[in-house]
């Protein structure tokens, strides 16, 4: 049996190595971020209505307080690595986050950014249960706020592609692969053949669509994820989306403890 607490550890580990990447990257495009730069926030801002926010975040994005934030981000992201979470901890990565987000009108990089939010938002749940004194359930409401968003994630995806008759023929995925990070796939790419790109397309988007199938045994959650791994690293070959890696991968302790809760009720 896998220990919860190991679970919860994991996690923390797992979004401290996640928001470190992050904020080393943000770190290095901060150049290009100050007030006389292409992303500024003069220009990113005019989307934010006039009001207190809006004035909160002029103070927030001004290139001092907005360098010292980044800092701040790193120095606790390695916090959580190294010492764990506490509810002030969170508290703070988690309206950070909500922060980073508005300045880049949703996110700076997709369906990461929001995975991240979902680990933090599991994790500030947990902490404030816990203050509240819910104690052991905490964390369990905690992991399963994690664990079915990043479900979810998946079965959405997948019965997306299940749709598309593009997807179910197998045309689709070359063209989506020859939008990859290092232009179009070469003209002989295994990819470009019929069967194979047909086999590929239905494999991947039926692991999604049943992902669900995690929650019955920790062997199954164990194969889920680790399949969600291989699909990452795939999508970072191809598109260099290295935080898609690490934010979902923070995700799957909460998922492996759903598939040991799940065993837990019902035996």
């Amino acid at each position: 049996m896998i220990s919860g607490d190991i679970l919860v550890r994991a996690t923390e580990v797992l979004c401290g190595i996640n928001l470190l990447i992050q904020g080393w990257e943000y770190w290095r495009l901060r150049g290009i971020q100050s007030a006389d730069a292409p992303w500024s926030w003069l220009v990113q801002g005019q989307d934010v209505p006039p009001g207190w926010i809006h004035r909160l975040l002029d103070v927030l994005f001004e290139d001092k307080v907005h360098h010292a934030h980044l800092l701040l981000r790193l120095v606790l992201a390695l916090w959580l690595v190294v010492m764990g979470s506490s509810l002030g901890v969170v508290l703070v990565l988690w309206l950070g986050q909500i922060a980073w987000m508005i300045r880049w009108r949703g996110a700076f990089n997709g369906g990461s950014d929001f995975m991240t939010q979902v680990v933090l938002t599991g994790m500030l749940l947990a902490h404030v249960l816990l203050g509240l004194g819910m104690g052991p359930l905490s964390w369990a409401l905690g992991l399963g706020w994690i664990a079915l968003n990043a479900t979810t994630s998946y079965v959405i995806a997948g019965g997306v592609k299940w749709l598309q008759p593009q997807w179910r023929n197998g045309t689709a995925l070359p063209v989506f692969l020859d939008t990859g990070l290092h232009g179009p796939l070469p003209v002989h790419s295994i990819f470009r053949r019929p069967w194979v790109a047909k086999c590929a397309a239905w494999s991947f988007m039926t692991w999604e669509a049943t992902f669900p199938l995690a929650f019955i045994s920790v062997e199954l959650a164990l194969l889920e994820c680790s399949v969600a791994l291989f699909f990452h690293l795939l999508v970072f070959r191809f598109f260099g989306l290295n935080r898609f890696v690490w934010a979902w991968l923070a995700s799957f302790p909460a998922i492996i403890w759903g598939s040991v809760w799940v065993g837990l009720t019902t035996t």
